[in-house]
Formats: C-alpha cells, structure tokens, sequence
C-alpha cells in the first residue's frame, strides 16, 4: 500500500509539471501501462552485497520476524547505513547544509535530467572530475539547463559494479580513484538553481578527494545528491524526467532511494 501510494503521488506530480509545461509530451504517463513509455529503474536492490564505503564494516542486516510456515505470512525486520546502495544525501549531511531528507519539498524530487556522458574521459582518466566548461558544451547543444534539473554524471562506472575492488579502484596507500563533479561544475549549476546532482560512482566528488568540496558546496546550497545509481547508459542527454523516491526518514542525512527515469 506504500509503494503504490508513493507511485501515485510521484505520477501525479509529474503530471503536474508536465502540465505547466505544454511543450512536453502529454501522453507519456498514459503510455506507462501499456509499454509505450519507458520506464528505467535507475536503483540497486538493497542487500548485504552491495558495495560500501572502505571502513563501513555493519552495512545491511535483515531478519525473519515471521514465517508463512509458522505465522502464515511473511514479514522481515532490516538495518542499514543511511548511505548505502543508491541513495540520497540530504544537505544535512555535509556543512553547511541544514535540511534533513524528510524536509526535502517533494516537488524537488520530480525533475528533468540532465545527463552529462563523460565515459570516453573516464576510460582515459579514473581521477577525472567535470569541468564547468563540459556544462556549457551541454548547454550548446541542448540549451540552457533548466531551473529543478536533476544533473546526472554518466561515468560508465556502473559496470563494474558490483566488483568492490574495481568500482572503490583503491591504490597501495587506500585511496580511492574514480571520476566526479569539480567544484567549477559545482558552482555552476547551483547558479543555474538544480534540485540535484547524481553519478554512477560511490560519490559526487571525485574518489581521491579527502576534503569533499562538491559535497560542501552543493549541499550547502540546498542541492541534493544521488549517489550510485545504477545504468545510466539509456538515458538520452536531454528528454528524459526523473522521479526521486527517497525513504521519508526523520532528521536524516540521507537514506535509501528508488530512483525511475520516465523516458522521452
């Protein structure tokens, strides 16, 4: 009953912004059911084999609280770090962000997705981060990024998930090398008012980073981050709308999050 409480109220916000804008397609939500419109879940299924933060030992644990052979149903009590698999880091989690997860405005977590494809980089250059400059040829070619975008990094890391020892890429001394936003990037998208930043690594700031300055930038601007996301590789650069399901946690820094791309 959640779940489909929470789908319908995504569905109708949707329909809501698609509404104002009336040079988007009025029947992607009616082409759900049949298959017409696409959907892509864009979310790891949580369990204890995913791939954690180097140093979070305790990640995930779930137990069998009734049997259908012994109660005749089913049901599971679980634990787990708010910041594991895909999902959301609220500003409250770096400073000088503020806002817990469950004071987000539900409105922000509905936008079109900006979709930066830097996997020819990245092959090149496991410590790459997104330069303002990248944002701008995004601009060129499809115009200016719009106000509530979610800015998704599309890296390619993703395949190598769920291998810990690639996706981490950990060197002799521990660091970790994969690619990210720069602070540069950062700025600029806080200037062009983004609900949110997203990636295909373990985070938005480049791997080797020790002091996060996109984490303190961005979520001290009230921006949010989506983190280890799954495939993004069918996502076009411009066209797709995401919908951002995070759990409703209280005071949270983060949490677990469903994320769907609704395709053009």
């Amino acid at each position: 009953m959640f779940v489909r409480s929470l789908m319908l109220g995504s569905l109708l916000g949707l329909a809501a912004v698609w509404t104002v804008n009336p040079s988007a397609p009025t029947d992607r939500l009616e082409g759900i059911p049949s298959g017409k419109t696409r959907v892509v879940d864009l979310s790891y299924a949580i369990s204890d084999k995913l791939v954690a933060w180097p140093g979070d030992t305790k990640v995930f644990e779930a137990k069998v609280n009734a049997s259908v052979e012994k109660n005749g149903y089913f049901t599971r009590s679980f634990w787990m770090l708010e910041h594991y698999g895909t999902h959301l880091d609220a500003p409250i989690h770096f400073p000088p962000g503020k806002t817990p997860v469950d004071q987000i405005p539900a409105q922000r977590l509905f936008g079109p997705a900006v979709v930066i494809d830097v996997r020819a980089e990245t092959a090149r250059d496991a410590d790459y981060q997104l330069p303002a400059s990248r944002v701008e040829d995004w601009e060129k070619r499809h115009g200016r990024i719009p106000e509530g975008a979610i800015v998704l990094l599309r890296t390619g890391w993703a395949t190598r998930w769920p291998d810990a020892e690639r996706y981490r890429n950990q060197d002799s001394q521990g660091r970790m090398h994969f690619p990210g936003f720069s602070s540069d990037a950062a700025e600029l998208l806080i200037e062009r008012r983004v609900s949110g930043l997203g990636c295909d690594t373990l985070s938005v700031d480049y791997g080797a980073s020790q002091k996060f300055p996109v984490h303190r930038l961005a979520l001290g601007a009230g921006l949010y981050h989506l983190e280890n996301l799954a495939d993004l590789s069918a996502l076009p650069e411009a066209g797709a709308f995401l919908i951002v399901a995070p759990v409703k946690l209280e005071g949270g820094s983060g949490g677990p999050a469903r994320v769907f791309a609704v395709l053009p």
